[in-house]
């Protein structure tokens, strides 16, 4: 490190990965270089490079995924004060900021528009960054209070993570002022009260994740001016609403979760044939809907009726805010999500899937009557769950349609009758459960349904063959169909060796959030070096 800081013309200085295991507290002087771009990621740190004291030209430092401890000194807002544009001091060891006088802490960098704290140990009130901030990601910490009136000068903040904090109180109405604002991420914290009509005409937002609070009330009605909203999870709160179905209007919605809420009544009739068009997956588990299943919903999601489903490149997970802080370089903050679900006690994080991933989850509520032959049109899905309902009849045939069906839990309900042998035909399926139901006659043989085991057959006091001790008799044995010819190659879907599994446990229902990705990417580096570099 000695060696670079004598370049008394080093302007840029790229070091992430590289593990520093010598100090690099070294002493500076009026030789040490005024940099202007620094990159220290993951380099083994402990604590802050002290020649950082001289840098007061700074306009990117990025200091993630290292080994930081402590405080946050006060000496680091004099390091670009006037030029910073990015701070990342995201995944160390960070506590609090040194000796603040002010609660909550107010930042003090003029022009700085993306900082990166999440993933440390901050605690105390929520820093305030200063109105130029467009980029802000203080998630996974342990903050605690309100969110302070002062948010509502941030006027050009573009995405806004605070979650997995401990903060608490009503969220402010007024970050209706936050016209700007595309992601709203405000998941696992204490948040009460009602979720304010804070949406305005011509919003940006394209993701708004409020679940796991403590939210109550209705959905606010103004959502249905959000024309760009993809994603809308509200899953985990205390709402007392019937189904939402003006949210159908909205023509980029392509997931919704309203799980482990208050929502009731029966799910009528949609309000347009266009209704949901673009949904591609759907968590309504763990509330209070009755009457049938919506099939003249299953009739509206067009995108679920699409095998192989590939999703425009347009939407929120790849939105990008790019500045140009010189003439020699541009950062361009791509950002991506992650859905994390629940399936069969699972979390599983996925990643490579998002694009056309499609889902339905209609659990642990109080559907009663048949399943409808037309959920056969849904060929596009992946995960379906209908289990712990009252529904009844037999399960129809023309799931054989479904052929890139990989999950599909129909247990604890009321369903008779034999489980169809065209079931065979779902090769992709890797998790199946009938279990608890009233289910007769002889299990299908072979295939995918030779993986499967006892207990997705439990509770079944008419079912007979393998893999449960009870044979058949010669009258009910089940011979296997021929090969589907529709069924061709294969998935271009991702087996379940893509998914990355990130822990076990039994959550309540299907999504448990969405995981904003925070991948910087410096464009035009190369030349920002060369240009430099030639003055050296």
């Amino acid at each position: 490190m000695d060696l670079f800081l004598k370049l008394k013309n080093l302007t840029a200085l790229q070091l992430s990965g590289v593990h520093l295991s010598f100090p690099i507290n070294s002493t500076f002087n009026a030789s040490t270089p005024k940099l202007q771009l620094l990159g220290l990621d993951a380099c083994n740190l402990t604590e802050f490079p002290t020649f950082l004291h001289s840098q007061h030209e700074l306009m990117i430092l990025s200091l993630s995924d290292n080994k930081i401890q402590g405080q946050i000194p006060n000496w680091i807002f004099n390091i670009g004060k006037h030029t910073l544009l990015l701070l990342d001091l995201s995944a160390n060891f960070l506590t609090t900021f040194e000796s603040f006088n002010h609660t909550p802490p107010i930042l003090l960098w003029d022009s700085l528009i993306h900082l990166g704290l999440s993933s440390n140990k901050l605690q105390g009130s929520l820093p305030i960054p200063p109105p130029s901030i467009t980029q802000y990601h203080v998630s996974n910490n342990k903050l605690t209070g309100e969110i302070s009136p002062l948010f509502c000068n941030l006027s050009s903040i573009v995405r806004l993570d605070l979650s997995h904090n401990n903060l608490g109180g009503r969220l402010p109405k007024c970050l209706s002022k936050l016209s700007d604002l595309v992601i709203l991420n405000l998941q696992n914290n204490n948040f009460r009260g009602i979720l304010p009509e804070i949406y305005m005409e011509e919003s940006r937002l394209r993701v708004v994740d409020v679940s796991y609070n403590q939210l109550e009330g209705q959905v606010p009605r103004s959502l249905s001016s959000c024309t760009m909203l993809e994603i809308l999870l509200l899953g985990n709160n205390r709402f007392y609403d019937i189904f939402p179905s003006w949210l159908g209007k909205l023509p980029r919605l392509r997931v919704l979760s309203l799980q482990s809420n208050g929502f009731h009544s029966t799910i009528g009739k949609p309000e347009s044939s266009l209704n949901f068009a673009k949904l591609q997956i759907i968590d309504v588990s763990f509330n209070n809907f009755t009457g049938k299943l919506p099939y003249e919903h299953f009739q509206s999601w067009t995108s679920m009726k699409v095998a192989n489903l590939t999703f425009d490149r347009y939407n929120a997970y790849m939105v990008a805010v790019t500045s140009t802080p010189s003439p020699y370089f541009s950062f361009n903050n791509d950002f991506s999500y992650t859905l994390e679900m629940t399936n069969k006690g699972i979390k599983t994080l996925y990643q490579k899937i998002q694009d056309h991933l499609v889902a339905i989850d209609l659990s642990s509520n109080k559907f009663d009557g048949e399943i409808s032959e037309v959920i056969g049109n849904l060929k596009g899905l992946h995960l379906l769950n209908i289990s712990n309902n009252i529904l009844t009849g037999p399960i129809p045939s023309s799931l054989e349609n479904l052929t890139e069906l990989e999950s599909l839990d129909f247990s604890q309900n009321k369903l008779s009758g034999e489980i169809p042998p065209q079931l065979l035909q779902l090769t992709f399926l890797a998790i199946f459960n009938v279990s608890n139901n009233h289910l007769t006659g002889p299990i299908p043989q072979g295939r995918q349904f030779s993986t499967f085991e006892n207990n997705s057959y439990l509770g079944n006091t008419g079912l007979c063959g393998m893999p449960l001790t009870k044979k058949c008799k010669i009258s009910e044995t089940l011979t296997q169909p021929p090969p589907n010819s529709k069924q061709g190659g294969g998935s271009n879907f991702p087996s379940k060796s893509d998914w990355v599994v990130i822990m076990m446990g039994y959550g309540s229902g299907l999504i448990n959030g969405v995981v904003i990705g925070n991948n910087l990417t410096i464009r035009k580096l190369e030349r920002f070096l060369k240009n430099f570099g030639s003055k050296q």
